[in-house]
């Protein structure tokens, strides 16, 4: 069998774009193909994708690599890095380990959401951070409903509200007071953005939840997926959110434990 890696760069980045040209002719001396565009990476089916950027990029990776089973190792070229595996200065330490087969594959869950428009196509996207309800700059609170599978649940006076994986729960959802949830949960997050009430807390429910969140007051609110394709959705309208049927495979190849990740990056870091 051929081998193959792929590279998922984020083109911002020059310092990543210069890793990328030291990782090619690694590889190369090796016996490896390596590859950066992504028709030709699912084609020859490719091992693995190396992500190099930030948890942004690793999740654009992640999420297009999924559908395809093809593993990621996130090399960190940004600031905190929940998701990514490895800093730059560890890339080929752990390359090293990875043709040496010295690695495991963590899967993340990930959520399916669709759209119910009522003078529009259902859009249906694949979430592997969170979904964001937001009100638009200038109008009033909006009041979001959430049924859990077919059950009215919870009402959120507020400005918005996020579902999030545990994959998500580092992202947005923390910097507004929602719980870290370890990725070996399987579970559903639902935070709320500036609650209007005292009872609206966050809530974590079973991934076996259908839910379904609807704009129950106020005439329109903005809803994000993994902070992208953002679509407005109108009075009375619904996103229903689950499970989806496959799961993002990450690399890990070192020793850190999600404990000490988390106690790492929590650290003030921005003052070094």
């Amino acid at each position: 069998m051929e081998r193959v890696v792929g590279l998922w760069l984020n083109k911002s980045k020059p310092e990543a774009q210069t890793l990328a040209l030291l990782i090619q002719p690694w590889f190369q001396v090796r016996g490896w193909d390596v590859l950066t565009d992504w028709k030709e990476i699912v084609e020859r089916k490719a091992q693995f994708l190396i992500s190099l950027g930030g948890d942004g990029t690793l999740l654009q990776a992640a999420r297009e690599s999924a559908s395809y089973g093809i593993p990621v190792l996130g090399v960190n070229f940004g600031r905190l890095g929940f998701l990514c595996e490895i800093e730059r200065e560890e890339v080929f330490a752990a390359l090293e380990k990875i043709v040496r087969q010295e690695f495991i594959i963590q899967e993340r869950l990930m959520l399916s959401a669709v759209v119910k428009r009522i003078e529009a196509d259902d859009l249906s996207l694949l979430v592997l951070n969170d979904v964001v309800f937001s009100r638009e700059s200038g109008s009033g609170m909006i009041t979001l409903q959430a049924n859990l599978s077919g059950e009215p649940s919870f009402s959120y006076p507020a400005d918005g509200l996020i579902v999030a994986t545990p994959t998500g729960s580092t992202a947005y959802s923390l910097s507004v007071g929602g719980p870290i949830i370890s990725p070996n949960v399987q579970a559903i997050l639902l935070t709320p953005l500036a609650a209007h009430t005292l009872s609206a807390r966050p809530m974590v429910v079973s991934d076996q939840e259908e839910i379904e969140i609807i704009l129950a007051d106020g005439e329109q609110c903005l809803v994000a997926f993994d902070g992208r394709n953002s679509v407005k959705i109108h009075s009375g309208e619904t996103v229903v959110i689950k499970t989806a049927p496959i799961k993002a495979q990450l690399i890990r190849v070192g020793s850190r434990s999600f404990p000490q990740v988390v106690r790492e990056k929590l650290r003030d870091r921005w003052h070094e």
